[in-house]
């Protein structure tokens, strides 16, 4: 409601009362009309001179500084000063607009300082174990080098595979800075993604084989399914994306690759009948060094990184992954690419 009208209302109330009253006491229509113009002209003029000074130009100064808020810096400069033709009831539900922006900006920011404090966590744990184990191996190696030499190099080994495993780390956390940041450029080329899939399943025969597990196809696709992305990055995606698989999955199980024609897309899932996940798991399964069972996961080995380099991959593709898993049945992990002619 406008000032003027908010005004007029209450003017109009106050001089009705006083030449309600007027004829009540003096049975005369004169002075009742007189009364209530002279009440009605003085209500309006005292009334909109103090609730101008003291309250609306406050209502109307609190309104543009929310709104200016609302704006930001760069979109006021373009549209300029805004004044709303009503700001007593706009400010209320900028207020509430506001609030509840501020409450889910804090919300967020909650759970990335608690995602930060995890990460920082997980890292120190992620990289103290290899070191701790380089520095107990060469202390070892030190005491044994000469009594011992067949020990000695046993040692020596197990102090190179965990370099090994901390050089990892630091790549696939730099992967991911650069995925983040865009410093890794996204070659897009029309491939044909069966083709890409065989060979993927090809080079992971052996790791398939050492436990029993069946890499198939869960169709037989004899055409070709060609996309428009990133060849050498699909192919770590179903890298990682099937290496997962195989550790988790059952001895004497099987692990298949489906495609799916969509409109404008082709749907790829990699499916397993291993352990599955619980559903309090899913949703943080892609988040850097995220593990379900951590003791598992580091004997089977792996940075616990792969998922998250996968999702990243796939977001630079403007692409989605998601998950369904049920325990003791299997897990399916499901992207989309782009179709291509």
């Amino acid at each position: 409601m406008k000032l003027s009208v908010l005004v007029l209302i209450t003017a109009f109330s106050v001089a009705l009362s006083i030449g309600l009253v007027n004829y009540y006491f003096q049975h005369s229509w004169y002075f009742m009309l007189i009364s209530f113009g002279v009440s009605f002209f003085t209500s309006f003029i005292v009334f909109y001179y103090l609730l101008e000074k003291y309250i609306y130009s406050k209502v109307v100064l609190i309104y543009k500084m929310i709104h200016n808020l609302k704006l930001g810096k760069d979109l006021k400069d373009a549209l300029g000063e805004y004044v709303s033709s009503d700001p007593i009831n706009d400010v209320e539900q900028e207020v509430k607009e506001w609030a509840g922006a501020k409450k889910r900006e804090i919300d967020v920011l909650k759970k990335q300082e608690q995602f930060r404090r995890e990460f920082l966590s997980n890292v120190s744990h992620e990289f103290k174990t290899p070191l701790f184990a380089i520095q107990g191996y060469i202390d070892t190696l030190q005491d044994c080098l000469v009594d011992d030499p067949e020990m000695a190099t046993k040692f020596l080994k197990k102090a190179a595979n965990n370099v090994e495993r901390l050089s990892y780390l630091i790549n696939d956390l730099d992967s991911i800075s650069k995925l983040e940041t865009g410093e890794i450029p996204i070659n897009f080329q029309k491939f044909d993604f069966v083709g890409l899939a065989k060979e993927v399943m090809e080079g992971l025969e052996d790791n398939a084989r050492n436990k029993n597990i069946k890499l198939s196809f869960k169709e037989k696709y004899t055409s070709p399914a060609y996309v428009k992305a990133d060849r050498e990055k699909i192919r770590q995606v179903m890298i990682n994306l099937v290496q997962n698989s195989l550790k988790y999955g059952r001895t004497n199980g099987s692990t298949a690759i489906k495609i799916f024609e969509l409109h404008d897309q082709f749907l790829i899932e990699v499916t397993d009948d291993g352990i599955g996940i619980e559903e309090k798991h899913l949703p943080r399964l892609f988040e850097r060094f995220y593990r379900i069972d951590s003791h598992r996961s580091r004997e089977e080995g792996g940075t616990g990184l792969g998922l998250a380099i996968v999702k990243h991959i796939l977001e630079a593709h403007q692409q989605i992954i998601s998950v369904r898993s049920t325990l003791q049945i299997g897990t399916t992990f499901a992207f989309t690419l782009e179709k291509i002619n």
